[in-house]
C-alpha cells in the first residue's frame, strides 16, 4: 500500500540577504543580516511536510550538486528522520538563488543561478521504486529539461506524470511564476495527467488567459471561479486549488470553496519566501490522509501563516494539530470577506 509523499523537482540554497529599502539601478544599499536556508520547491514542501507530521514518510527526488552547497543540502535533510534521501543523485553544481528581503515593505526579489537543475530529467525517477502516495513535482516552467517537448504527450513533464499515474501514483504539480509567455504551451500537457493542481492567483490567470485582478488590484471571484472551471476541464482528476494573500480557492469538479486567510500583523511577518510551498504542503497533507479538499485547504491557510513567522521556507510551519487550531482560532483576513 502506497503512503506518503515524493517531492521532485527544483532544489537549491537560499541566500537570504535583508535590506531596508531596495536601491534604485546603479544605487547601493546596505545588506542588514545575512542568513543561508535550504530553498526551492522540494526544501520548501519536504521540510513544511516533515513539521506538520513528522512520521509522515516523504521521498526526495532531486540533484545535490558536487560541491559545498549540495553537502549542506544534505545534511540539512539528513537531519529529518522522515525523510528519505536514497533517490538523491550528486552531479554539477548546485543551484542557489540571492533572496534580496526588502525590510521595509516586506517583499522579495529573486536572482537565481539555476546549476545542475537544467539537467534534472526523466531518468531522475526510479518510478518502479517511488513508494509515496503522492508525487509532487515542482516547479513548471523551471525544469528546462522536462518543459521539453515531447511528440505524444505534449511535454516530457507530461509524460512523466502519465508513467507516474500508471504505477498507481496519484500526481500533484505547481508552476513558477514568471513574466513570460510559456504558460499556455507548457502547462496544459501536465494538466491532463495530475490529480492535484496547486497554483497561486498569476500562475492560474497566466495559464488560462483568464484575468484574476481587476482595478486597484482587486481579485475577481468570477472569474477564479472560471479559471478553476477551465484548469479542472483542462484534465486535472480530482482538485484545482488557486491561493493568493487575501484567500484561497478550491473547485473538485462538484463544489467551488472560498477560505478566507489568517490575518497577521504586518510586524511578526518575517519573510514571505516559501509560503505558496507551505501552502501547498498542507494540500498535499490533507490529499495524502484522505481530508476533504474544504478540510485540506484549512490546513493549508494556516501552513502558509505560520511559515510568514520566520524567515526562512518552513521553519515556521508547525505541527498538524496547532494548524487546525490555529485556523479554527485565528482572526480572518476582513478584506477577504469583501470579495
Amino acid at each position: 500500500m502506497r503512503k506518503g509523499v515524493a517531492i521532485a523537482g527544483t532544489v537549491m540554497v537560499d541566500e537570504i540577504k535583508t535590506v531596508n529599502g531596495y536601491p534604485a539601478k546603479s544605487e547601493l544599499t546596505t545588506i542588514e543580516q545575512r542568513k543561508r536556508s535550504m530553498g526551492g520547491a522540494v526544501s520548501n514542501c519536504s521540510l513544511s511536510l516533515a513539521h506538520i507530521d513528522p512520521t509522515l514518510p516523504i521521498e526526495i527526488i532531486a540533484y545535490f550538486g558536487e560541491d559545498e552547497r549540495g553537502q549542506y543540502l544534505y545534511e540539512g535533510f539528513s537531519k529529518y528522520n522522515n525523510i528519505d534521501l536514497s533517490k538523491v543523485q550528486f552531479t554539477g553544481e548546485t543551484p542557489f538563488t540571492d533572496v534580496i528581503f526588502d525590510e521595509f515593505d516586506k517583499t522579495r526579489t529573486f536572482y537565481t543561478f539555476k546549476g545542475n537543475s537544467t539537467s534534472f530529467n526523466e531518468d531522475a525517477f526510479p518510478l518502479s521504486n517511488i513508494h509515496a502516495k503522492i508525487l509532487h513535482v515542482a516547479y513548471v516552467l523551471l525544469l528546462d529539461a522536462l518543459d521539453q517537448e515531447d511528440e505524444q504527450y505534449g511535454t516530457k513533464l507530461a509524460k512523466l506524470l502519465y508513467l507516474a499515474q500508471k504505477e498507481g501514483m496519484q500526481t500533484s504539480i505547481d508552476i513558477v511564476s514568471e513574466n513570460k509567455d510559456r504558460y499556455e504551451k507548457l502547462v496544459p500537457p501536465a494538466l491532463k495527467y495530475t490529480n492535484y493542481c496547486i497554483v497561486n492567483e498569476y500562475e492560474a490567470g497566466k495559464s488560462t488567459a483568464i484575468t484574476l485582478r481587476g482595478q486597484n488590484d482587486r481579485l475577481l471571484v468570477n472569474n477564479i471561479k472560471k479559471a478553476l472551471t477551465k484548469m479542472k476541464s483542462m484534465g486535472v482528476q480530482d482538485w484545482v486549488v488557486i491561493h493568493a494573500p487575501e484567500a484561497s480557492f478550491g473547485y473538485n469538479g462538484e463544489e467551488f470553496y472560498r477560505l478566507p486567510s489568517l490575518s497577521i500583523n504586518k510586524d511578526s511577518i518575517k519573510g514571505t519566501v516559501g509560503a505558496g510551498d507551505a501552502y501547498a504542503a498542507g494540500i498535499l497533507y490533507g490529499a495524502e490522509k484522505g481530508y476533504s479538499l474544504y478540510e485540506s485547504m484549512k490546513i493549508a491557510t494556516a501552513s502558509a501563516a505560520s511559515s510568514l513567522l520566520e524567515e526562512d521556507s518552513a521553519s515556521g510551519v508547525k505541527d498538524i494539530q496547532t494548524l487546525k487550531e490555529m485556523y479554527d482560532n485565528w482572526k480572518k483576513r476582513e478584506d477577504a470577506f469583501l470579495l
